[in-house]
């Protein structure tokens, strides 16, 4: 890139673009405000060529301070940085915050970096301790980059030293440094409520130390949310929780620990739609807006209940989603004929929709009858033509029995928690709710306390279970989890595991560990019910599920071969 001419108008500044014969300021017409710089985007110092003094490689470089000690004389060469800094950087690659600073800086193995060394190097006597923090507690005195060396030669014992005399000298201030946090270093600005800002950070260290956090996490999270106030120039009141997710996705800033933060001190506001509502917006689109309201309605009710006559509690999503992909394919269906509305829906209509026979006659029945028994108690529909429709029940599925090299293959995992896990359910057949649930206070002398229930635990389970428990200890030892499973998520918080981190962490499904266990106790007792009910806690009916395997000739057969 060639030096840029001057201006004609004024003569001193260069002209605007290669191909203009004045300055923004000459420019007929003018003058005209410059854009912002191409490279760093900045609106003051333009030069020429969309390029700012600092960025145009023909500008007159701009003096300086140094980008790590702040020293003053730097220009743009070497990064901004002067030539002891780019030494020690070679020197000292490692780069985590200052202890002295808490700026992040390139820092050596006394964990400080080179402004706080050199400060604490410079009031050193020969002989004397190096004290990082007393030597700069009482501030840093810059210096002018590239113009000596502190000497760490001490004097020679016969040269006398010099008297030190009485007077105070004061060095005064020559220009006011720039605030360097991590912050601006990071291209953020800082909070507009300084008040608030400490309010949180407040709140994120006490809470840090009652969840046993570790010190990372919690620098992480004092750091994002002072840069997300920043960012949004919040002041007060509560911040949406939607606003806070886009702004911090993509960022690597802690989203959990900010939003666990902010709910503690009153400064969220749930505004997210339930996984449940987009999942049913999705389902019914493309059906007809009679039926879609009707359809709503229904939702309405199951999902959040009703107060109002006739009452209703409301069901758990997985039943919604069950009634609503057993029955939606028919309603489907219907919508294609040319039904508008399910006021339209006969009971003529209704059995010829049902299949001639099996689950899926009863499935479909039931999913139905869901959704016209709710409409006709709202009176929204005149009829329910489900009422008194015989479609036959669901036949259960009879369980089954694995294979022992699965079972050994998870009772000796490396993975502490895999064993762990399998052993319970293997040798005492605990379910997902069991599991999830369990505190390390339930265990107590061999033996597991779970509600009513006590169950002494085999050797091979203790086993297990020790083993995890020193897993647990050295990879979370803050954790203040009284739970007896946790993971990365769960262990800075005071909630269970979720079940499909059981799922995948067996690779089995729990319910098909759970059946083979109770299989097998049914096929060694004969069919004992009163047994099976008082070891896993089940009802008769449950339990006769099992016994009536006894003499299945499958089962027998398979036994015969174990």
């Amino acid at each position: 890139m060639k030096t840029p001419r001057n201006c004609e108008g004024c003569g001193t500044k260069p002209v605007a673009t290669k191909k203009h014969r004045f300055c923004f300021n000459c420019e007929p017409g003018g003058p005209f405000e410059p854009p912002p710089c191409k490279a760093c985007g900045a609106t003051d110092d333009y030069y020429s060529a969309g390029l700012c003094v600092p960025c145009h490689p023909c500008a007159p470089q701009p003096v300086n301070s140094c980008r790590d000690c702040l020293a003053w004389g730097v220009r743009r060469i070497h990064g901004g940085l002067c030539r002891a800094c780019l030494g020690w950087r070679k020197n000292n690659p490692r780069v985590s915050c200052c202890r002295v600073c808490e700026r992040a800086r390139h820092i050596n193995a006394d964990e400080a970096c080179r402004l706080c060394w050199r400060q604490a190097m410079a009031s050193k006597r020969p002989r004397e301790p190096l004290e990082l923090l007393r030597r700069n507690r009482h501030g840093q005195q810059l210096f002018i980059a590239d113009v000596g060396r502190i000497s760490m030669v001490s004097p020679r014992r016969h040269e006398p030293r010099p008297p030190r005399r009485s007077r105070r000298v004061h060095q005064l201030c020559l220009f006011d440094p720039p605030k360097r946090t991590w912050l601006s270093l990071h291209g953020f600005g800082d909070p507009p409520n300084p008040m608030l800002a400490k309010l949180l950070d407040t709140a994120c260290v006490d809470h840090a130390i009652q969840h046993g956090w570790s010190k990372t996490t919690t620098q992480r999270t004092r750091w994002s949310l002072r840069a997300l106030l920043g960012v949004l120039q919040h002041r007060a009141g509560p911040l949406p929780t939607s606003t806070v997710i886009a702004r911090m996705e993509g960022t690597g800033w802690p989203v959990r620990p900010v939003i666990a933060i902010l709910d503690q001190v009153g400064m969220l506001d749930e505004d997210r739609t339930p996984a449940i509502e987009t999942w049913f917006q999705r389902q019914v689109a493309g059906l007809p807006p009679q039926i879609t309201a009707e359809l709503q309605a229904w939702f309405d009710v199951v999902c959040h209940g009703s107060t109002t006559t006739p009452r209703s509690r409301p069901r758990q999503p997985g039943l919604i989603k069950t009634r609503c992909y057993w029955a939606l394919p028919t309603i489907r269906s219907w919508a294609e004929d040319g039904r508008r509305s399910l006021r339209e829906i006969s009971r003529e209509d209704v059995l010829a929709a049902l299949p001639s026979s099996g689950n899926d006659r009863a499935t479909t029945a039931i999913g139905l009858r869901s959704i016209f028994r709710v409409l006709k108690a709202r009176k929204i529909i005149f009829i329910n033509p489900t009422t008194r429709l015989d479609a036959g029940t669901v036949a259960s599925r009879e369980p089954l029995p694995i294979d022992d090299d699965q079972l050994r293959e998870i009772l000796q995992s490396d993975d502490p928690a895999r064993a762990a896990l399998g052993a319970l359910i293997v040798f005492h057949g605990l379910s997902k709710s069991d599991l999830c649930a369990l505190m390390l206070t339930d265990m107590s002398s061999s033996r597991l306390t779970i509600g009513d229930r006590t169950i002494p635990l085999a050797p091979a389970v203790c086993e297990r279970i020790a083993a995890w428990l020193d897993h647990r200890n050295a990879r979370w030892p803050n954790t203040a989890n009284p739970h007896l499973f946790v993971h990365f998520r769960s262990a800075i918080t005071l909630g269970p595991v979720g079940k499909q981190w059981l799922q995948l962490t067996l690779g089995v499904p729990v319910r098909a560990l759970r059946e083979d266990r109770i299989l097998n106790e049914a096929h060694a007792t004969g069919g004992d019910v009163r047994r099976i009910v008082d070891l896993f806690g089940m009802s008769a009916n449950a339990a006769g599920r099992y016994t009536r395997t006894v003499d299945h000739p499958d089962l027998l057969e398979f036994d015969e071969t174990r």
